[in-house]
């Protein structure tokens, strides 16, 4: 009776009740690899970065179906809302900012951007000072340590400069934070042979992909209430820098490819060893 309802034939409806009865295990094993994905992602990868991911991995999908799949499993990515941020033009007029937002570089190793971030551990602020090379977004040095001053910068540059095989001519970039007009970074600079260049006073969009990395460890892989200690802050943030950033989450920047991996495919295309 309710077949000729709703003009429907039987053998439709018992062709979906043996559909029902039998689950797709094509959809089991992609639902089931999303899931994994999102949980590595500590819940903040979204649609488009799952897809990515997949790709990566060989499974053709659409971020519509990945957008499917998250909901039938209820998976909610936490992205942060839009913030709003105070325009400023002041240059120092002794390290002028010699970038100007060319953020887009030929060849590894000409601009590298640092900056200085807090993570809060065991009670108290602790600092983070990274280094990424603008080629492809990737991170080359990190310091972290409870004090916000010249040393922590020197040691994340420092890490960059030995990881990097001691490169040259390099334009170093960054805010105007007190830790990079000191003596004693700037002299470090001096001995590396590297130029100096500052953003504009309060001008964040002029260090833009720094501003990026720190949203994207805190907002997808810092723990809400922070660090039990230190050395765990050191250690988990460490894993996620040079890691998960460089080798495995993927970067809009390079087409889909985390940071690492879009080098080394720029560099094999290019001829660069």
């Amino acid at each position: 009776m309710l077949c000729s309802v709703f003009e429907v034939t039987r053998s439709c409806y018992y062709a979906y009740c043996r559909r029902r009865r039998s689950p797709n295990a094509e959809r089991v094993i992609l639902r089931s690899r999303v899931n994994e994905l999102f949980t590595q992602s500590r819940n903040a990868a979204g649609s488009r970065s799952i897809m990515l991911m997949m790709k990566e991995d060989g499974l053709q999908i659409g971020r519509f179906k990945v957008r499917k799949l998250m909901r039938e499993m209820n998976l909610i990515s936490k992205q942060p809302g839009s913030h709003a941020y105070k325009k400023a033009t002041v240059e120092r007029p002794d390290i002028p900012n010699v970038l100007d937002r060319k953020f887009s570089v030929e060849s590894p190793d000409k601009v590298w951007c640092g900056d200085i971030t807090y993570v809060w551990a065991e009670g108290r602020w602790h600092y983070l000072a990274a280094v990424i090379d603008l080629y492809a977004r990737r991170v080359v040095g990190w310091a972290f340590s409870a004090k916000p001053d010249a040393d922590l910068v020197i040691k994340a540059l420092d890490m960059a400069y030995e990881l990097r095989g001691r490169p040259r001519n390099v334009l170093f970039h960054s805010d105007q934070g007190s830790q990079y007009g000191s003596r004693s970074f700037r002299q470090r600079l001096w001995r590396y042979r590297f130029t100096q260049s500052m953003s504009r006073r309060g001008n964040c969009h002029d260090n833009a992909p720094m501003e990026r990395l720190f949203r994207s460890l805190k907002t997808e892989w810092i723990p809400t209430m922070g660090y039990m200690s230190a050395a765990l802050a050191k250690q988990d943030i460490g894993r996620f820098l040079m890691e998960r950033y460089n080798w495995l989450r993927p970067h809009q920047f390079n087409e889909g490819l985390a940071p690492a991996v879009a080098e080394e495919k720029l560099n094999a295309v290019s001829g660069i060893s």
